[in-house]
C-alpha cells in the first residue's frame, strides 16, 4: 500500500522540520518468524511412490498462502500508521523511523504503531520535540502568549467547545476570546467546525495534553493519552481473502475415461 496523505497543514516557519522521504525498507513488514512454515514444507522429501498429485498442490499453496497473509499484514500496518499519523507526512516518517529501529533492535512489539507512537512522544522523543518547536514557535508568532496557551489548554481538556463556553473557562468577554481564538487560527492551531473550536493537529493536542503541564509524564500518563487518542482511529482489521482455487487441467485424450468435459473443435 502507497501511503498518501489526505491532507497537510504544515506551513510558515516550520517548514524545515516537516519533510518527506521514501520509509526504510521493510518499515511496514510484519515482524521475522511470521513465514518460516514455509521453507520446511519446500524442503521436504518427495512423495511417496503411488501418492495421488494432490498433495503436491497444498504444498506450493504453503507458500502463497504465507505470503498473502505476510502482505495482508503489512497493508494493515500502513493503514495504522497513516490513521494514528492523520495523513500528515511528517508523522508517517517518523511512525515508520520509529517501527523500523525497533524491529532492528529486537524490541518487543516491534510492529506495534501504538507503542511506536508513545515512544516518539515520551520527553525526549522525537515528535515531542517537533510538536514542542512548532507549538512555541506558533505561539510566538500570534498576540496574546499566555491567553491562547490557556485557551489551547482548555481545548486540550475538552474539544468541540462554543465561543461562549471558551470565554466563560477563560473568564474572558466573549469579544476578547474570539480575538483571541481568531489569532490562533490564523497560526493554523486552531480550527472551528460549526461554531466549535478544536485542534488543527489531533497529535498536537496529545502533546499539549502530556507535556503542559506543571510535571513531566510518568510512562503510565504517556500509555493512557496514547491509548486515548490511538484506539478509535484504529482501521478496522479485514480477514485475508481465501486463495483462489487451482482449476483442474483442461484436456480431453481419445480414448481415455470421460472427465465430464465436451471438447469443441
Amino acid at each position: 500500500m502507497i501511503l498518501s496523505p489526505n491532507r497537510s497543514h504544515f506551513g510558515g516557519s516550520c517548514a524545515p522540520y516537516f519533510f518527506l522521504s521514501p520509509p526504510p525498507a521493510g518499515a511496514f513488514a510484519p515482524a521475522a518468524g511470521a513465514a518460516a512454515p514455509a521453507a520446511g514444507v519446500a524442503a521436504g522429501a518427495a512423495p511417496a511412490a503411488g501418492a495421488a498429485a494432490a498433495p503436491g498442490a497444498a504444498t506450493a499453496a504453503g507458500p502463497a498462502a504465507a505470503a498473502q497473509d505476510e502482505a495482508h499484514d503489512a497493508d494493515y500496518l500502513a493503514r495504522t500508521v497513516n490513521a494514528l499519523a492523520d495523513g500528515r507526512p511528517a508523522y508517517v516518517r517518523a511512525i515508520a523511523d520509529e517501527l523500523a529501529t525497533m524491529r532492528e533492535h529486537g524490541a518487543p512489539g516491534s510492529g506495534d504503531a501504538i507503542s511506536a507512537l508513545a515512544a516518539l512522544l515520551a520527553p525526549e522523543g522525537r515528535l515531542a520535540k517537533q510538536c514542542g518547536f512548532c507549538y512555541e514557535l506558533r505561539l510566538h508568532r500570534a498576540r496574546g502568549y499566555g491567553a491562547l496557551k490557556a485557551i489551547l489548554e482548555i481545548l486540550a481538556d475538552e474539544e468541540g467547545l462554543t465561543l461562549t463556553e471558551i470565554s466563560q473557562r477563560l473568564q474572558r468577554t466573549p469579544g476578547s476570546t474570539k480575538d483571541y481564538l481568531s489569532w490562533l487560527e490564523d497560526v493554523d492551531l486552531v480550527v472551528s467546525k460549526q461554531k466549535r473550536y478544536s485542534f488543527t493537529d489531533p497529535l498536537l493536542r496529545v502533546w499539549v495534553r502530556l507535556h503542559c503541564r506543571a510535571s513531566a509524564p510518568s510512562e503510565d500518563d504517556l500509555a493512557r493519552e496514547v491509548h486515548r487518542y490511538a484506539l478509535p482511529r484504529l482501521p478496522k482489521a479485514t480477514e485475508p481473502a481465501p486463495p483462489a482455487p487451482q482449476a483442474e487441467p483442461a484436456f480431453a485424450m481419445a480414448g481415455g475415461p470421460s472427465s465430464g468435459i465436451i471438447e469443441i473443435d
